[in-house]
């Protein structure tokens, strides 16, 4: 077995060496923009990628961003978003006359018409840089290079959970508002259905009140006094009882009415007959539940955003020991750049910053 994974190495290796300087440059074109750029930095960080590394993270986004089909993971942009792209950087040339640059350097076939355009041709002609050399730049340990895009997509993911969780804890602080808001809306509706039943029952009482008062005044003088005194109030005491006594009537058809709201009300609200004051319990019940989640949901944020941090320590502590250990710089740089990006979403009190506009 050891024998055969040999053999297979070797052969490997011999695919390689096979490769011509065409192949690595047509490779190197069909990575993703970001990759073309990295590959670039590293290549030349001493002499180009270090003071310039800023415009070409710049220029990555820029074509991410005209690539509207496969932004962040596209590897070229056709002529016409690249005629745009030179617009937008401020480059007084054409995509024509970029190619022929590159066709007189042997980077493009003389009978090659390409559609799309990597970002690899513009940063050729941009730094006027050997393209057989760019293809073969050496390009440092895989292994840990990968180690550290492992560890930046940690942090991403624990940024975009954290993201997640805040905005989970502002859905619940909302939702925890309006409860309360409702809950306020139903006491005040409450009360001012209890205060009009209240007030209908205290008329309905006044009204009754007088009716008897009046019933036993006359009734006394029906049987007190003289004859005539007596028939007198017994005459006003039968029209008394046959009369419609309409204010008491009118009184207890308001305090009906009152009644029926008050029970309409609490069914509709709570479905079940209720008073004023289960009606209360009831909202501040949910309001307070809704504040709970709130709460809930704000430590589970404050956890997300504390790993995220810890997330962001680790890598810039082993980003730092790959840069000692001579890894390639343009690698490194765009790593640290990345996390310093992602920063942009801790509060300053863990480490972050407020981006600036531009």
């Amino acid at each position: 077995q050891l024998k055969i994974a040999l053999n297979k190495n070797l052969r490997k290796r011999r695919r390689m060496s096979r490769k011509t300087d065409q192949d690595r440059l047509a490779e190197l074109c069909g990575k993703t923009h970001k990759d073309q750029a990295i590959w670039f930095l590293n290549g030349y960080w001493s002499s180009i990628g270090e003071s310039n590394a800023e415009q070409i993270w710049d220029y990555v986004h820029k074509f991410a961003e005209l690539d509207d089909q496969h932004h962040q993971e596209g590897t070229a942009i056709d002529e016409f978003k690249a005629h745009r792209f030179l617009e937008i950087v401020k480059e007084t040339l054409t995509v024509h006359a970029m190619r022929d640059r590159l066709r007189a350097t042997g980077a493009i076939g003389q009978s090659d018409r390409p559609k799309q355009v990597p970002l690899t041709h513009f940063l050729l002609w941009k730094f006027g840089v050997d393209w057989k050399e760019l293809a073969n730049a050496p390009q440092g340990s895989a292994e840990e290079l990968d180690k550290a895009k492992r560890m930046l997509e940690a942090v991403q993911s624990a940024f975009a959970e954290a993201e997640r969780r805040d905005s989970e804890a502002s859905a619940a602080l909302r939702e925890a508002q309006s409860r309360e808001y409702e809950a306020k809306q139903r006491e005040d509706e409450l009360r001012a259905a209890k205060a009009e039943l209240e007030a209908a029952l205290g008329e309905v009482k006044a009204q009754e009140d007088a009716y008897n008062s009046r019933t036993a005044q006359l009734k006394r003088a029906s049987e007190e006094g003289g004859l005539v005194s007596r028939n007198k109030a017994k005459n006003e005491l039968a029209q008394h009882l046959g009369e419609d006594p309409l204010p008491l009537r009118k009184a207890k058809i308001t305090a009906e009415a009152a009644v029926k709201k008050a029970e309409k009300y609490c069914a509709t609200h709570l479905s079940i007959p209720c008073r004023a004051t289960q009606a209360a319990e009831a909202a501040s019940a949910q309001a307070s539940q809704a504040r709970n989640h709130s709460e809930e949901a704000k430590q589970a944020a404050e956890a997300a955003l504390d790993d995220a941090s810890r997330k962001v320590e680790e890598a810039e502590a082993y980003l730092e020991e790959a840069k000692n250990r001579g890894s390639p710089r343009g690698q490194i740089w765009w790593l640290e750049r990345e996390l310093h990006e992602a920063k942009a979403y801790l509060p300053a009190s863990r480490g972050g910053y407020r981006k600036e506009r531009k």
